[in-house]
């Protein structure tokens, strides 16, 4: 397969780039054996057919053994195990309870019971049930794992590093720990040492992304050497790491970027960037490689250091076609909505609301709506009846440049948390990230703000998966804007 490579546009003219999303833990189903419980996993895998199994069980066949051994709790457990990756997460805890029922010190369903309990963010319960397993296994350390994740998610965060150096003592080397170590740590604004432990997530069995082979850069000096920084995780991760180009470039090498082709044209004036290599063809000649989200560590990222967002490159094409789906000044305010990301991002679910939360700023005079939502959430603006509430304005957008020339339009976003975050927040466009209970690492524990994007405010859950209060702060916060226009 032949490289495929550009070159890079000229950087933009002496203008300085204006100051201003794993990610969770990326895991795979895990398997189910009889009767052991399950893994660790962070958050729900993707929902199989009911009937699918595991290691040769299903669903059917557990409940044929329910009916020959209906007091057998490990046939509970496994039950429940199975109901959990089907995506059926209240029958999936009413097994576990069964099996509890049975033999109260059963290890397995606690702490299955345990991670579907922070399936449906019942944190204080999960962290109960994963503690309980803990102390029964005698300190089990995939069970101690289990337990950090439901602590990481319950927003526990200086208990799980606790319970995390203990694991680690016992496996000072264990990928997934180091991993979880990582996040928590980045989480609570600790980034030498969280960007330190990052790397971990290459040596996980379920890490996706392809890794180039040779060296990999060390962050020295490169000395004319060709460097090639390899694309991972989502789209948002690929902008919020764009900073870091010209910083490389400023180590004396030439900068190739692996990136895929909805970026490219948001991306072709990077300062320090010599070429684009598309994603998934074949790497060309290249002396040190190193993957994006390695960088921050590489350039010795600290939370008072970090810096600002790169600049995007906006076509001329883009804000024509973007002239002609948004008028200009007009008396309204003309704020953005999005209310999903990627649905088959693996924490989406918590992630992400529906259409119906964002009606509420139809009724703040002088807002209008315009959506910015991608994919198949997009089809929930059908149930509206009308066009004329919310303008749909997904189905002109070809790339993040379009995308991008949208922003520059609007007076805001409002958005649950996806790419468009970072683009946003990239372009130094107003935003307001309405976030759920544990976000992203990249805006911290607390706080309305983050240092990776200035011109964005955080509207964040005070209870898990409490929606309410996140909207009525923000239609308060759009009211607020609206009698400072008017």
């Amino acid at each position: 397969m032949k490289a495929n490579i550009t070159q890079a546009a000229p950087a933009p003219s002496s203008q300085a780039a204006s100051p201003l999303q794993a990610s969770p833990r990326p895991v795979s189903p895990a398997p189910i054996p009889l009767p052991a419980p399950i893994p660790p996993s962070v958050s729900p895998p993707a929902p199989a057919p009911a009937q699918s199994g595991s290691h040769g069980l299903s669903i059917d066949m557990l409940e044929g053994m329910l009916k020959q051994q209906p007091n057998d709790p490990n046939v509970w457990s496994a039950l429940g195990a199975l109901l959990r990756q089907a995506g059926k997460p209240e029958a999936a805890i009413a097994c576990q309870r069964r099996a509890l029922e049975i033999d109260l010190r059963h290890v397995g369903a606690w702490t299955n019971l345990g991670n579907v309990l922070g399936d449906v963010e019942r944190y204080d319960e999960a962290i109960a049930a994963q503690e309980h397993a803990v102390v029964l296994s005698g300190g089990n350390a995939n069970l101690l794992s289990n337990l950090v994740v439901a602590l990481r998610h319950g927003c526990r965060f200086d208990r799980a590093l606790e319970i995390l150096d203990v694991a680690l003592r016992a496996r000072p080397g264990d990928a997934g720990l180091l991993w979880d170590r990582a996040l928590t740590l980045l989480q609570v604004g600790r980034y030498a040492e969280g960007f330190r432990d990052y790397d971990s997530r290459l040596s996980l069995p379920s890490y996706q992304n392809r890794i180039a082979e040779g060296p990999m850069w060390d962050g020295g000096p490169l000395n004319g050497k060709t460097i090639l920084l390899t694309t991972e995780q989502g789209f948002g991760d690929v902008l919020l790491t764009a900073r870091y180009v010209p910083l490389v470039k400023a180590r004396g090498g030439r900068v190739l970027l692996e990136c895929h082709p909805e970026l490219q044209r948001l991306l072709s004036g990077l300062e320090g960037l010599d070429g684009f290599v598309r994603a998934g063809t074949a790497y060309p000649a290249y002396d040190v490689h190193c993957p994006l989200m390695s960088l921050p560590h590489r350039l010795g990222t600290t939370i008072e250091t970090v810096p600002p967002p790169f600049r995007p490159s906006v076509p001329a094409e883009a804000r024509e076609k973007a002239a002609r789906l948004i008028p200009g000044p007009d008396g309204t305010i003309k704020v953005g909505i999005i209310w999903s990301g990627r649905v088959t991002f693996k924490d989406n679910a918590r992630r992400a609301t529906t259409l119906s939360r964002f009606l509420r700023f139809l009724d703040v005079p002088k807002v209008r709506l315009y959506s910015i939502q991608k994919g198949p959430p997009e089809a929930e603006l059908e149930t509206l009846g009308t066009s004329t509430l919310i303008t749909p304005l997904g189905p002109h957008f070809n790339d993040f440049a379009d995308t991008a020339a949208v922003l520059e339009r609007l007076d805001l976003v409002i958005m649950t948390d996806s790419s468009v975050a970072h683009l946003a927040g990239s372009l130094g466009r107003p935003v307001w990230n309405l976030l759920q209970f544990m976000p992203y690492w990249v805006y911290c524990d607390k706080g309305d703000t983050t240092p990776w994007y200035p011109s964005m405010r955080l509207f964040r859950q005070t209870t898990p998966g409490d929606w309410d209060g996140v909207f009525a702060a923000a239609e308060k916060a759009l009211r607020q804007v609206v009698a400072l226009r008017t």
